[in-house]
């Protein structure tokens, strides 16, 4: 049994690893004091240096894989919950763990899919497989129809069923 004492214990360490291991992890431009912003003031005049933002494809890229990443790793800890839960029924349980694997396996078909294409067309890629229906997000500004049927072909020899496969262009 686990007392108040030790309760506390491993909450506020596990809080002082997850904060440490957020720390380490940190990209070095986070930690630099070096502000983009400055306002100096001289005699009552303000100087103010604006900032201009610009997005990438790649960092568009990186976001939809981000996002689905986290929303994957959601989905599976749901579903770890309902086969560790004592008071679900076995149908249930069978039906959260096949889910788990189809999880699994599509996010290796989807992490394949996009080193193809990387290798073979040496743009930024995102691929998400949800059912029947896949997703292309294609890193480039160029729109051409002949390298979407191209990716699409491509994509399509991946599966035995017929899939829905759509391609977008990033620009």
């Amino acid at each position: 049994m686990i007392d108040k004492k030790n309760l506390w214990f491993l909450t506020l360490f596990s809080l002082v690893l997850v904060l440490s291991i957020y720390y380490v992890t940190m990209p070095n431009e986070l930690l630099l004091t070096n502000n983009n912003t400055e306002t100096v003031s001289n005699n009552n005049t303000e100087k103010t240096d604006n900032i201009s933002v610009s997005i990438t494809e790649s960092d568009v890229i990186s976001a939809l894989k981000v996002e689905d990443e986290n929303d994957t790793l959601e989905e599976i800890n749901t579903l770890k919950e309902t086969l560790t839960n004592s008071e679900e029924t076995v149908d249930k349980k069978n039906e959260a763990y096949d889910k788990i694997k189809e999880l699994n396996e599509n996010s290796g078909k989807e992490e394949t899919i996009e080193n193809m294409l990387k290798e073979k067309y040496k743009y930024d890629v995102f691929v998400k497989i949800d059912k029947d229906q896949v997703r292309v997000v294609i890193g480039t500004k160029e729109h051409s129809t002949e390298l979407a049927n191209e990716i699409m072909r491509l994509v399509q020899e991946q599966f035995t069923n017929k899939m829905y496969i759509s391609v977008q262009f990033q620009s």
